[in-house]
């Protein structure tokens, strides 16, 4: 059937992004009540008392508009960080940070370069303003840097890296990442996601962050839904040159950053007691999830930030649906082109014991 509505050609081709089921709709349909969800890689601990505490005191301020530019959170970070306010830009969620990245610098006749089973959202940001996406194939699962940075053409403006990977979970490390930024042009912006970076132990993980200014061309994200526990509230954050974030204020709509979430940020920087507990909790909880999934015979890719990705013996849709069956809910990475891979995110100790022992049942 022939639309109504008269829009650019490249958004009729766009796929809406597929998040994880979530419970109240999975209660709805199957009138589970004790479901258990580990598809989106949240903290399991939630928000501290802390950060409860700090939203509860603003409510009375809700009919206020937030500040526009969240100076107070800017100032925090850019002290925790040891960079300028000024080289700080906030995104209600990092997706929307890729977005504005996309307005201010894609386009029709643009590349925009993504590896093979990147985060989704890239392509979206990407599609949505009619860049020419560029795949790059994965090698192992993982960015194959060397192919990327060979693949940089006259066209390209963007190259949007993921360390660690979602939904693979692989990582590149520091030598591969100076490497790799060694050999691209300065007219080509390389966006490093680093939305897992606290959950990192690698000692050879790299820091975006303190490569800044040897590459005014890198800009790199962070968020607070991961590790702090804050995803329902989306707070995203750039971090790149000033002059570059200079740009990137000129697209950013108004209060994008809401008040709730920049007073919830500002509570969680300071709560290094829950953030310590959350990442005790990940690494336990990874361990637990890889030894299950090896002792039921299957194969892992690499498990860095708080999640494990793994081949499934029959097909992946039909498993991840006898598992909702019976109440628990994972990701399914079909649109990812991983038609045989299930991703499980860390979850408290009982679901993730839960979950090895429902998936062996169904197996």
């Amino acid at each position: 059937m022939t639309s109504q509505w008269q829009t650019m050609p490249w958004i009729q081709g766009l796929q809406p992004y597929q998040p994880g089921k979530p419970l109240a709709e999975l209660k709805r349909e199957l009138g589970i009540d004790d479901a258990i969800k580990l598809a989106s890689n949240e903290n399991p601990l939630g928000t501290s008392a802390k950060v409860q505490a700090a939203i509860t005191a603003a409510l009375p301020e809700l009919g206020r508009y937030p500040e526009g530019s969240a100076p107070e959170l800017r100032r925090a970070l850019g002290q925790r960080l040891q960079v300028a306010p000024e080289q700080i830009l906030l995104g209600n969620g990092s997706d929307e940070i890729f977005t504005m990245l996309c307005r201010c610098f894609a386009g029709p006749g643009v590349e925009v370069l993504v590896s093979q089973y990147a985060f989704s959202a890239y392509a979206i940001a990407a599609r949505s303003v009619g860049a020419e996406l560029i795949q790059v194939p994965a090698r192992d699962y993982g960015h194959d840097l060397d192919a990327m940075a060979a693949r940089v053409g006259p066209a390209t403006r963007l190259v949007f890296l993921a360390n660690p990977n979602n939904p693979t979970g692989t990582y590149f490390p520091a030598a591969a990442l100076d490497a790799f930024l060694a050999r691209i042009p300065e007219q080509v912006l390389v966006v490093l996601d680093e939305a897992y970076a606290e959950l990192m132990t690698a000692l050879d993980y790299p820091n975006g962050i303190e490569r800044l200014g040897e590459h005014p061309n890198l800009l790199v994200t962070r968020t607070f839904s991961k590790a702090y526990g804050l995803a329902g509230l989306r707070c995203g954050y750039a971090i790149g040159a000033a002059p570059l974030i200079s740009l990137l204020e000129r697209v950013r709509l108004p209060f994008n950053s809401n008040s709730l979430a920049q007073v919830a940020a500002l509570a969680a920087l300071d709560d290094e007691e829950h953030l310590a507990a959350s990442l005790a909790n990940n690494r336990a909880g990874l361990t637990l999830l890889e030894q299950g999934l090896h002792g039921l015979g299957l194969t892992t890719l690499p498990a860095a930030g708080n999640f494990v990705t793994f081949f499934t013996p029959r097909p992946a849709q039909e498993l991840y649906q006898a598992l909702l069956q019976r109440g628990v809910i994972v990701r399914p990475l079909g649109p990812y082109g991983m038609s045989s891979h299930l991703r499980v995110s860390v979850g408290m100790p009982e679901e993730n014991q839960r979950f090895i022992q429902t998936l062996g049942e169904v197996l």
